[in-house]
Order: structure tokens, then C-alpha cells, then sequence
């Protein structure tokens, strides 16, 4: 499964009706906001770091 979806990632795909189109567009879209939020939480980790906030008082 997982190796389908990665030779997929890089792939053209034609596409030939609307409804072909969004779906695809739609799977490209899950893929970025994934990675947003994975992006996101390691930035929200690295800038909040309760550690070092009590070191600072």
C-alpha cells in the first residue's frame, strides 16, 4: 500500500473529467495539510519549550 502512494506522490497524472480532477487534487491536499500539521507541531514544540522557560526566571 505504502509503496503505491509513494510511486504515486511524483506521478502525472492525466486526468480527463472534473470529478477525476478533484479527487485527485483532493488526495494532493490531505498530503500537504498532513505535513502542515506535522510541520507545525515540531515548530510549536521547538519555539514552546517549557524547559528552558523555567531556566529563564
Amino acid at each position: 500500500m505504502f509503496e503505491q502512494i509513494f510511486q504515486a506522490v511524483g506521478e502525472v497524472n492525466q486526468v480527463y473529467t472534473l470529478v477525476d480532477f478533484y479527487t485527485y487534487i483532493k488526495g494532493m491536499e490531505y498530503l500537504i495539510c498532513v505535513g502542515f500539521f506535522i510541520a507545525f507541531h515540531s515548530f510549536y514544540k521547538y519555539v514552546i519549550n517549557p524547559e528552558e522557560k523555567d531556566s529563564a526566571r
